[in-house]
């Protein structure tokens, strides 16, 4: 029986690794077409730290053509997940990534006396922090103040020094009510999902988010869901539901309009990059200045949890 379960591990980290290496490639080519058409179009994944070593092993060397294909890395609950719970396994690896790329960390914050330090145990790391607590924990509010707020332009992801991250439109009634409120604030960075229902924003719409209330120009990051398919987004079709497509594999435990996907098939990729009606060539039309990617850390869920 032992044999067994030694068998049944090897298979599941020999999947893991194969997944990886998918991932890496899968976020290298999204990132070569995206900057085909923008040089300077910013590409974020979410999580999924590891996929910057070879292997997804920080024992191992850094994977530089992926690392080379990104310009910033965002994650979540390093320092804070509701009290201090450091995660050391993860900090050991941005420590070694914050010196070339940008680090952006979303903490989950249950007691506002904690706001201060959660902060500044990332900016002594040279990170990015975005505060949020059980009222914002799906990213619906808006702050009342960026922290180390400023009026400098910001023109590329490393001048900057806080960001918004705003994906849900549920305390807006319209596009516009929304982009009001974005607009009246200083955060030098705003990430924000292409639509406003199904709606996408518009470029002209983008536009008047690109400054600052105090003056200084910002950059406006779209997110993106690349490791699960979400069955409210415009691709989604009627008949669509676990196993069918195939590629649609696994329940994402918790997320019950989401599954994880097979990211490497050729009919995932086609709705997300490489053509005028893929996702990314949306995001590109709306005139964002990037793309944050999310659930990269599918490499591993697929094959180590049920």
């Amino acid at each position: 029986m032992l044999l067994l379960f030694i068998v049944i591990a090897c298979k599941k980290e020999k999947k893991t690794i194969e997944a990886a290496a998918e991932m890496q490639k899968f976020v290298i080519e999204l990132a070569a077409y995206a900057k085909s058409i923008d040089p300077d179009f910013v590409i974020i994944p979410q999580n999924g730290e590891a996929l910057a070593y070879l292997e997804a092993n920080p024992d191992l060397e850094f994977a530089t053509n992926y690392l080379n294909a990104i310009d910033g890395i965002g994650v979540e609950e390093i320092f804070y997940n509701g009290a201090l719970s450091m995660d050391d396994y993860r900090l050991a690896m941005l420590r070694e990534i914050v010196s070339s790329k940008t680090i952006m960390v979303s903490e989950y914050i249950d007691n506002a006396s904690n706001l201060d330090d959660a902060v500044a145990r990332n900016q002594n790391e040279g990170f990015l922090c975005f505060p949020r607590n059980a009222n914002n924990y799906s990213y619906e509010y808006i702050p009342s103040n960026p922290t180390a707020e400023n009026a400098a332009n910001i023109q590329d992801l490393s001048q900057a020094k806080n960001y918004l991250y705003l994906i849900s439109n549920s305390q807006y009634t319209t596009k516009q009510s929304m982009i009001d409120a974005i607009a009246a604030t200083n955060f030098d960075l705003v990430i924000l999902d292409l639509f406003f229902e199904e709606e996408p924003f518009s470029a002209a719409e983008i536009d008047q988010l690109k400054t600052k209330a105090n003056g200084g120009q910002r950059m406006v990051i779209a997110y993106m869901s690349i490791g699960s398919a979400e069955n409210y987004r415009y691709y989604w079709q009627d008949d669509w539901r676990l196993h069918n497509p195939d590629w649609l594999k696994k329940k994402y435990d918790g997320y019950k309009d989401e599954i994880w996907v097979q990211y490497w098939n050729s009919a995932w990729k086609n709705i997300i990059y490489g053509n005028d009606a893929s996702y990314v060539k949306k995001i590109l039309d709306a005139n964002f200045d990037g793309v944050y990617l999310d659930n990269v850390e599918a490499y591993y869920f697929l094959y180590h949890r049920r």
